[in-house]
């Protein structure tokens, strides 16, 4: 799966969850403070990449992705 196939799909799944516009999810933006995500979205997101995209993200590893680019990172590593 290619960067832009993980960052659309991902795209698709923040749009969902936390009513953001695409267009706006970039991977330079921050989840919480850029795109204003909570934690318990976060983990709702998380989830979706798992069903999505087949790579989850185990909660001690959550804190550490802070960008739309550290997961789309993440997802290519681990998949």
């Amino acid at each position: 799966m290619s960067d832009q196939e993980i960052l659309d799909t991902l795209r698709e799944i923040v749009s969902d969850i936390a009513g953001i516009d695409a267009d706006k999810i970039q991977l330079d933006k921050s989840f919480v403070d850029d795109l204003d995500i909570d934690s318990l979205s976060m983990v709702e997101i998380a989830m979706e990449m798992d069903s999505k995209l087949g790579v989850g993200i185990p909660d001690e590893e959550l804190k550490n992705i802070k960008t739309v680019g550290d997961a789309v990172n993440y997802v290519k590593a681990n998949s």
